[in-house]
């Protein structure tokens, strides 16, 4: 709702994060990204010495087809070796309580991942289990409301801000969700994890949780 009257838009923005190993030096993959012309992120991967990800995003899903495809089968990409498991793909959704749907549905998420200032980023893919389908929907409120209550929190110190986007039918594990946690320092992205762990949510009615891709951006662009 907004000013009293229903918002409706059938566009969204789709997300795609894509991990590769065998990386010595990143620049190239930068320069390419920026000669290409293409919105997106690249994050070193904190956890591989050689390890980088590309995170890329559009409102039409054949973007990743015909615009990102094509740069990561020449060089300097093609030679790295891709680690499919820590593909990610969504597209953003709507609450139904947006005091802007458009901003949230297109605007936001771009600016969370490309504030210069928050520069690591925690991704991870999540599936609920089929217990939780069947809650009645009041209780499914509660319980995600007792979840976003604290990533609001965090949001609010500018410690850690979300990306979620709904996968269902989009990747090759089945997945529900991909959350991306982004922020200024890497501690309390690790923290709002760890706070969530006890939530109804995640105790009671996850199914699967990650892998988790963990990195800093080294190139961040809308163009």
């Amino acid at each position: 709702m907004k000013g009293g009257q229903p918002q409706r838009a059938n566009t969204r923005l789709f997300m795609q994060l894509v991990a590769f190993g065998g990386c010595v030096d990143s620049a190239p993959l930068a320069e390419a990204m920026k000669q290409a012309g293409l919105p997106g992120v690249l994050y070193e991967d904190m956890n591989d010495p050689r390890g980088v990800a590309l995170l890329t995003f559009g409102e039409d899903p054949a973007f990743f087809l015909d615009r990102v495809r094509p740069l990561l089968t020449k060089a300097p990409f093609a030679s790295l070796v891709q680690k499919p498991e820590y593909t990610m793909v969504g597209r953003t959704y709507s609450l139904g309580y947006e005091p802007d749907l458009i901003d949230a549905l297109l605007h936001r998420p771009a600016r969370t991942v490309l504030n210069p200032a928050w520069r690591w980023g925690v991704w991870y893919p999540l599936r609920r289990s089929g217990r939780f389908a069947q809650l009645p929907p009041d209780e499914q409120r509660v319980i995600l409301a007792e979840h976003g209550t604290i990533g609001m929190s965090f949001g609010a110190a500018d410690l850690a801000h979300d990306v979620r986007l709904a996968c269902h039918g989009l990747d090759k594990d089945d997945n529900d969700f991909v959350v991306g946690l982004i922020g200024k320092d890497l501690y309390p992205l690790s923290a709002i994890v760890q706070a969530m762990r006890k939530t109804q949510q995640t105790a009671l009615y996850l199914e699967r949780l990650g892998p988790f891709f963990v990195g800093r951006a080294v190139w961040q662009s809308a163009l």
